[in-house]
């Protein structure tokens, strides 16, 4: 597994755990407003450590060429 397959892999990962937190959050899984909160910041905390790997590969890829 080369680089860039391992980040896309981690991304996929990143993503089946936000949609896990999301779909919680429809379900009004959280009881309290702690609980909704700490939902919201692991899902922008999430979302962030997506978009650093993201724009990683990308920078990856056009070094690469």
């Amino acid at each position: 597994m080369d680089a860039h397959q391992a980040l896309s892999h981690i991304v996929r990962q990143l993503d089946e755990r936000i949609l896990q937190l999301q779909e919680s959050l429809a379900d009004d899984n959280c009881k309290t407003i702690e609980d909704y909160k700490k939902v919201c910041g692991e899902v922008k905390g999430l979302f962030a450590a997506r978009n650093f790997i993201t724009d990683l590969n990308k920078t990856m890829e056009n070094s690469d060429e």
